[in-house]
């Protein structure tokens, strides 16, 4: 691995890695996210799941979940994306 491509494949390694989550239900979600959409993410959508990754796994179940509105709206595209999965 050199270059950009390089950088990129650890960059998507490093997400799936953070995917992996201790609450269950977050844990199913993004393992059907990483099956079906993953792999389609262009540089905007992946900085997007990483923003999200960041949140504690509780916060992020109730924006998945619906409970909670996400107020970023740069972030609802991705949030749609992990609520159809």
């Amino acid at each position: 691995m050199t270059g950009v491509t390089g950088q990129q494949d650890l960059n998507r390694g490093r997400l799936r890695w953070q995917c992996r989550r201790a609450l269950l239900e977050l844990d199913i979600v993004f393992t059907r996210f990483l099956a079906k959409d993953f792999d389609s993410l262009d540089e905007q959508g992946l900085a997007a799941l990483a923003e999200l990754l960041a949140y504690e796994d509780h916060d992020l179940w109730q924006v998945v979940s619906g409970r909670m509105a996400c107020e970023q709206a740069h972030l609802r595209g991705m949030v749609d994306l992990l609520r159809a999965s």
